[in-house]
């Protein structure tokens, strides 16, 4: 049965199949959603210690249903969106000093929403990587299209 679902569902859909992703690259989520006066941090990933050897990414999830014109929402994150997330994570880090010295970098993860299955495989899923895909109903699957580490420091693929 395939039902209506609002943006804000799909996002959150999204955000949770990158955040799974994430953590079989051994990264563990430490905040979602987190909200302040400059907007919101969609994750906060950590990987090893919070200290000057850990990471810390925060991650831009946008989804996006088939036939978006933005590029599956790359085009979203103009300078001002960067701006708004460099200013959040910046407070984020004042309120949790214990990650001040980890290295911190901008990924942003493209999440397609597909209507039509691909190939199916034997245990009856998409052909992509298990952990890249999560299914909504019996009609239409999330499958993250790509991940872009430090995506304010390079050109855009």
């Amino acid at each position: 049965m395939t039902g209506k679902i609002s943006q804000t569902e799909l996002g959150t859909l999204g955000e949770t199949l990158v955040s799974n992703w994430l953590r079989t690259q051994g990264w563990q989520q430490l905040d979602r959603q987190w909200h302040c006066r400059w907007g919101e941090l969609d994750l906060v990933m950590a990987q090893g210690p919070a200290c000057a050897n850990g990471q810390l990414a925060f991650v831009e999830v946008k989804t996006r249903s088939q036939g978006n014109w933005d590029a599956y929402g790359l085009m979203a994150i103009t300078r001002s969106k960067q701006a708004k997330l460099w200013k959040a994570a910046q407070l984020y880090l004042l309120q949790h000093p214990q990650w001040a010295e980890a290295t911190c970098r901008f990924d942003v993860a493209l999440v397609a929403c597909r209507f039509k299955q691909p190939q199916i495989n034997s245990q009856g899923f998409p052909n992509y990587p298990a952990a890249k895909h999560l299914a909504i109903d019996q009609a239409r699957y999330l499958v993250l299209q790509d991940y872009i580490e430090s995506a304010f420091d390079a050109p855009h693929r």
